[in-house]
Order: C-alpha cells, then sequence, then structure tokens
C-alpha cells in the first residue's frame, strides 16, 4: 500500500477527511478542505464538477487512484471523492501525490 493511502487512513481515523460528493462539495464551499482526491476512474462529468469547484475556491486538487483503493485506504468499500480538512495531512498527501505514477493530474491552486 502506498504511503498516500496510508495516510488517507490516518486522516480518516482523526476525522480529517470528507467523503461523498455533497459532504466535499459542502467541505469546499465552507472553506474547510485542504486537498481534494477524486478517484481516476470516476465519471468525466464528477472530474470536471470538482476540477471547476476546486479551481474557483483555490483548493489543491489530485485525481489518481481507483474508487476501490481509496475507498479500501480509509476503511469503506469505494469513494470516488475524498477532501482532507487539515493542513498538515494535505501537505504531507500533496508531496508524496507529486511523485505518484498512480496520479494523472494534480492542481495546485491554494496560496500559501
Amino acid at each position: 500500500m502506498s504511503k498516500v493511502k496510508s495516510q488517507l487512513g490516518l486522516a480518516q481515523r482523526a476525522g480529517k477527511l470528507a467523503t461523498g460528493d455533497e459532504i466535499v462539495l459542502k467541505a469546499i464551499r465552507n472553506k474547510q478542505a485542504r486537498l481534494v482526491i477524486v478517484a481516476a476512474d470516476a465519471s468525466d462529468n464528477t472530474k470536471k464538477k470538482f476540477r471547476d469547484k476546486c479551481k474557483s475556491y483555490g483548493v489543491p486538487l489530485a485525481i489518481g487512484f481507483t474508487r476501490t483503493e481509496l475507498g479500501e485506504s480509509i476503511g469503506k468499500l469505494q469513494r470516488v471523492v475524498l477532501a482532507v480538512t487539515d493542513d498538515g495531512f494535505a501537505t504531507m498527501m500533496t508531496n508524496g501525490l507529486k511523485t505518484m505514477s498512480e496520479v494523472e493530474y494534480i492542481e495546485q491552486t491554494r496560496e500559501h
């Protein structure tokens, strides 16, 4: 299991993850999301929706892993979209995602 997927599990246990379309959208709108991860096998419409929303709110976005990999990393069946709500976890994961071949797209839009 990759380091990032392990970190997702830690973030989940620490209560620093939001999962599911509506909950993640709410976290983005409320400026709680620090990093959004969308499954690579999500629909094109879902990818576009989160790409646009993250861009307009200045939230970094990564597209990678499968929905099953994302779900398993947090102890669930499948998850298409996750939002990390903690700066420390988000920074740690962003650094790890930059070096991974499973991640096809990562956009840094947030000003630190």
